[in-house]
């Protein structure tokens, strides 16, 4: 299949046979209660770009089909294979229970540099799951995951946006994936 623009993505609606098509990678991307809808859209691009097997958008969030998150995914929602959940934390404990890694990212005394990543902690199938803008990922969650993992802040800000710390974090993580 030939890739598609930003042009082509915004009118773009997949046929079934197309979207069986897209060899996806056992990567899940399981965002929380995420406010902007900039975020959501961007993390659908992010998710389009990694060829995730499928993103799960949990809480009181916007959800498609949504004007304010097509702009920002340019029509990858409609490419990716979503779900709307309820519950982050039942959503993250289901995929644990059929042997998905869960992979955090938060700040927290428990969380390893992005960076000190590699191929002895991080193992597929592999969920990584991306809190609140405003208030992190909930205790509960964090107590759940398998391994949490932050990017450094070296200047005077606290934290880095949620769809650009995922991105980086994916990134990293997909350096681990060895193809059969």
């Amino acid at each position: 299949m030939n890739k598609l623009n930003a042009k082509q993505l915004r009118i773009s609606k997949p046929t079934e046979k197309e979207l069986q098509k897209i060899q996806r990678l056992p990567i899940y991307l399981v965002l929380d209660r995420i406010i902007d809808t900039y975020n959501t859209g961007s993390l659908f691009r992010l998710a389009d770009a990694i060829a995730a097997e499928k993103m799960y958008l949990c809480g009181d969030m916007e959800y498609p089909p949504s004007i304010k998150i097509h702009r920002a995914a340019v029509g990858t929602e409609n490419w990716v294979p979503w779900e709307k959940k309820s519950s982050t934390f039942n959503t993250v404990e289901k995929l644990k229970k059929q042997g998905v890694q869960i992979v955090a990212i938060e700040q927290h005394k428990k969380s390893t540099d992005y960076r000190n990543l590699n191929s002895d902690i991080i193992r597929f199938p592999l969920a990584i799951v991306c809190g609140n803008e405003s208030r992190g990922l909930p205790k509960k969650v964090i107590n759940i995951s398998d391994l949490l993992i932050e990017l450094p802040m070296m200047g005077i800000n606290k934290s880095f946006n949620v769809w650009g710390s995922t991105a980086v974090a994916a990134y990293k993580i997909l350096e681990f994936f060895k193809k059969d």
